[in-house]
């Protein structure tokens, strides 16, 4: 059932995605803006209705009074790519910062481009770290909340951090809160397999970070806040979904 499962859902959400990204190709167009609602209103919704009715991975949000639509950043971890489908269901209008090779796919890269998305290029040294400030206050300005995972990669449970500056910069310049937030996706999207195991994902948002750190200061803090959450969801769900985590390929645990 697992691999039927797992099957039908793989074609219904990467068909929904493949499908919304045609689609707001087309129509950033003419109008680039309303590719945001396209996505907020239509396409992610369904995609989150089809996860929970066809793969049975329900998503729980805690924290909710942490949450903020528009002058604010988000700082995670980043365990598979089911977060950046999905976050912006929660966190309406919300960009995310991505290395700009994405930008380059067809038809995907596009749809990023045209709803605003932050590429950058992570081989471009300081050039990069200042055009991505530029952009990100760009959002800012207009509104929009910034999603960024510090290590600026994907990082099974249990593996060993290993967490970047530039949140560090856009916290000291940017002047808006900074939420943390953990998460347990990794358990129930396993990286490079098409399984879709059924359970609960779990996103928590945590109290803003405190104003008027410097950057080691803050860094140690971030760094803290998301790991030690993240552990204590990883054990929550090794212990309610204990199939799951036996077939993942999480790192060592000493």
């Amino acid at each position: 059932m697992l691999y039927i499962r797992s099957f039908l859902f793989n074609i219904v959400g990467y068909g929904t995605l493949l499908i919304g990204c045609l689609i707001s190709s087309v129509m950033g167009l003419f109008s680039p803006q309303s590719t945001i609602g396209f996505w907020n209103n239509y396409m992610i919704p369904f995609f989150v209705f089809a996860l929970k009715k066809i793969a049975g991975i329900e998503v729980e949000i805690r924290g909710q009074q942490y949450i903020k639509q528009a002058n604010c950043i988000y700082a995670g971890k980043h365990e598979s790519a089911l977060e950046t489908y999905i976050l912006t269901n929660f966190i309406k209008t919300a960009v995310f910062i991505l290395k700009k090779e994405l930008t380059y796919i067809p038809l995907f890269g596009w749809a990023q481009y045209f709803y605003g998305m932050i590429p950058i290029n992570r081989s471009a040294g300081s050039k990069a770290m200042k055009d991505m400030l530029t952009a990100a206050r760009n959002r800012i300005n207009l509104g929009r909340p910034i999603i960024i995972f510090p290590e600026g990669t994907r990082k099974a449970p249990r593996e060993e951090p290993n967490y970047k500056p530039g949140v560090a910069l856009l916290y000291n310049h940017l002047n808006v809160p900074v939420i943390p937030f953990a998460t347990n996706t990794a358990y129930f999207w396993k990286k490079s397999s098409f399984l879709r195991f059924p359970g609960k994902v779990i996103f928590e948002f945590m109290e803003p970070m405190p104003t008027g750190m410097d950057k080691n200061e803050f860094m140690t803090e971030l760094q803290n806040r998301i790991e030690t959450k993240c552990k204590e969801l990883n054990g929550e769900t090794e212990k309610n979904y204990p199939f799951n985590a036996l077939t993942h390929d999480t790192a060592p645990k000493n």
